[in-house]
């Protein structure tokens, strides 16, 4: 099976990127995207290359471990090949990672150790007979750079240990936040390891965390936990807060204290790092091409990640300015899911040069609001355009003409009612008597529209958690409440109750339904034409006009479009019309208060039963449903001589 032509070329950009940026990263230290952007992208071709083997190219960053080591620096064969770690990012992961190594371990029960996972710079050291002979970087994973100058510098750093041992250590060289901002705010931290004058590299105050033995000349402990004890004892700086967890409970119990608690430790700390305890079982389990099978990387949620512009939209605000709004390639973000970005106003969107297709960086400023802060020019997709300010927009109502604001870099509705008209309609969209969308009462609406979060209803259907999250009065439980109301509702949309929803001309709750009866989909709604329309029983020439007039608009069009991509759209109403039930046919008007069931089950109960429900009496209807406190109708009904039954009578009926 061929590989679409669009998944090869994102590919092939993707690789051009990922490897640019480890080169910027690693050899000239002049970063600029955050780590995990730069994993983002990497994970995205990985996902790429597991899907499409084929498309695997030896150039590919996947293929190697680390990046290219300046040449100004002496080289250094590690005589232990050095690992990266496979990333877990969800709770998920952590479960599938512990279920892995169960049955790898053929139902041994295995227990781990937990360590915080430092953002800084991997070292290596060697001691012959207890005093330090080389410290290398990590390099490519085969191959490093001999920064033994500079290491020497650092005071955490042995130069002789407490035993005339022959080892080979691994830990992470870091500085403190402080210094790092005192020194350089555009300097990458890690970069200091790599000065040629070890001078500078001291005055820099750096600081390790020593964390795994590579090859010793003693017996090595049975256990991690009891390793990180062993570098203590041997004189090596161990981080303190590692420990012993029997569970993934206890795993994630760890991970969720040690994402509130990382910033107060005056060291960057980007996740914790979990190896199966026992090195019995880590010898069993082994190591893949590039990673151990024993432990595993659990990342903090991310504050800084990648993703793809899907569109621009135009949100009008309660006083008509239009803010426009990136919608997003849903992604997780420090810890929730955004699909929204605003781009403020005209300037920003020309700053950033942002285009529909554009890979982008987003962050969260304050953890909360999600922000583009750079557009990844070379995934940009061919025969892109720049974003161009519409002479109009839909929502602004009337003929829906724009206009800049003087002296400002924004543009409004020339019509300032516009607002009101779409509040009504989104609001009437959720409504009980609609779709009947739970949580999603007018005031969040009314929310939702002024962050810009919705501007027409089917983005009501690619919300995410994190975008609810930008609302008062939302924390993480009521907006995952929200969405999953949302979804549901989604999975399963009522055809009748969704043409309610649009608010189409003249159309109410039981013309929705009459429309729903003889169109069994949306589609061969849309395709109808006026003639058609009437020729229904209780549909007049003046509906099927507008109703014909309504769904040829061509932003109607792409509504209808883009509902049935979000929406699972059934219509029980066509299916019921199909079968021969016992109130086929038969027409129904209810009038008063019941007693034993409210006026929507009674109707439920009728067109169950194949009957139809209408609002006003006439010489067709068969029966009249008079309750207690009757109104007009019933005089009506008895005028026209249509049959009048108690709700007694109707429950027997309707069984």
């Amino acid at each position: 099976m061929s590989i679409p032509r669009h998944i090869q070329e994102r590919y092939k950009k993707l690789k051009e990127a990922v490897n640019r940026h480890r080169h910027l990263y690693y050899v000239q230290e002049m970063p600029e995207i955050a780590d995990s952007a730069y994993d983002e992208l990497e994970q995205e071709l990985i996902s790429i290359e597991e899907q499409h083997p084929t498309l695997v190219s030896p150039d590919s960053p996947t293929q190697r471990v680390g990046g290219q080591p300046e040449t100004s620096f002496k080289k250094v064969l590690h005589k232990v090949a050095q690992w990266s770690f496979n990333d877990a990012f969800v709770p998920d992961d952590i479960h599938d990672f512990d279920a892995r190594v169960r049955r790898m371990l053929g139902g041994k029960t295995p227990t781990y150790t937990l360590e915080l996972k430092i953002d800084g710079l991997k070292i290596v050291l060697t001691y012959e007979k207890g005093i330090l002979k080389t410290a290398a970087t990590r390099g490519d994973g085969v191959v490093g750079e001999d920064v033994t100058h500079n290491v020497r510098t650092i005071l955490s750093v042995p130069l002789q240990l407490e035993r005339p041992v022959d080892i080979i250590v691994e830990g992470e060289v870091w500085m403190s936040e402080r210094v790092l901002k005192e020194i350089n705010k555009s300097r990458l931290k890690s970069g200091t390891i790599r000065q040629l004058d070890p001078k500078v590299a001291a005055q820099r105050k750096l600081d390790t965390f020593i964390y795994d033995v590579a090859r010793t000349s003693e017996p090595l402990p049975k256990t991690q936990y009891e390793e990180l004890q062993y570098l203590q004892n041997l004189g090596f700086k161990v981080n303190k807060h590692f420990m012993r967890a029997g569970s993934v409970e206890e795993i994630l119990s760890y991970w969720q204290k040690w994402q509130k608690k990382s910033k107060a430790e005056g060291y960057w700390i980007d996740g914790v790092v979990i190896k199966v305890n026992e090195h019995e079982s880590q010898q069993e389990l082994g190591f893949t091409g590039k990673a151990p099978r024993f432990a595993v990387a659990f990342k903090f949620p991310a504050e800084q990640v990648t993703t793809v512009v899907e569109d621009i939209v135009l949100q009008v605000g309660r006083t008509g300015v239009l803010t426009p709004v990136a919608h997003l390639r849903p992604v997780l973000v420090a810890g929730s899911v955004v699909s929204r970005a605003t781009l403020h106003n005209e300037d920003e969107i020309r700053r950033l040069d942002v285009r529909v297709g554009d890979t982008v960086v987003l962050q969260k400023a304050g953890d909360v609001i999600p922000d583009i802060v750079r557009v990844l020019i070379e995934l940009r997709p061919k025969g892109s355009k720049p974003y161009r300010w519409p002479e109009r927009v839909a929502e602004c109502g009337g003929d829906g003409k724009i206009e800049r604001i003087p002296g400002q870099a924004a543009w409004r509705c020339v019509d300032k009612g516009s607002f009101a008209v779409m509040r009504r309609k989104l609001r009437y969209f959720a409504s009980r008597g609609a779709l009947n969308i739970e949580g999603l009462g007018p005031s969040t609406v009314d929310a939702l529209l002024e962050h810009g979060l919705v501007v027409h209803i089917d983005d009501f259907f690619t919300l995410r958690e994190g975008d609810v999250l930008e609302l008062e009065g939302f924390a993480e439980v009521s907006a995952k409440k929200l969405i999953d109301s949302i979804q549901k509702v989604a999975n399963g949309v009522q055809f009748s109750k969704l043409l309610t929803g649009l608010s189409l001309p003249h159309v109410g709750e039981e013309t929705a339904i009459l429309l729903a009866q003889n169109f069994k989909t949306i589609d061969e709604l849309s395709a109808a034409n006026a003639g058609e329309l009437e020729a229904i029983d209780g549909i007049g020439p003046i509906v099927a006009q507008a109703l014909a007039e309504w769904f040829a608009e061509k932003e109607n069009k792409e509504l209808i479009k883009k509902l049935k991509k979000v929406l699972a759209i059934k219509n029980p109403e066509a299916s019921l019309r199909d079968k021969k039930l016992p109130l086929g046919g038969k027409t129904f008007v209810l009038t008063g208060t019941m007693e034993g069931m409210s006026r929507d089950e009674a109707k439920a109960k009728i067109r169950a039963q194949g009957g139809d429900v209408s609002s006003s009496v006439s010489a067709k209807t068969d029966y009249v449903v008079a309750g207690e406190e009757a109104g007009s109708k019933l005089g009506k009904a008895q005028a026209l001589g249509v049959k009048v039954i108690t709700e007694g009578e109707f429950l027997k009926l309707v069984g």
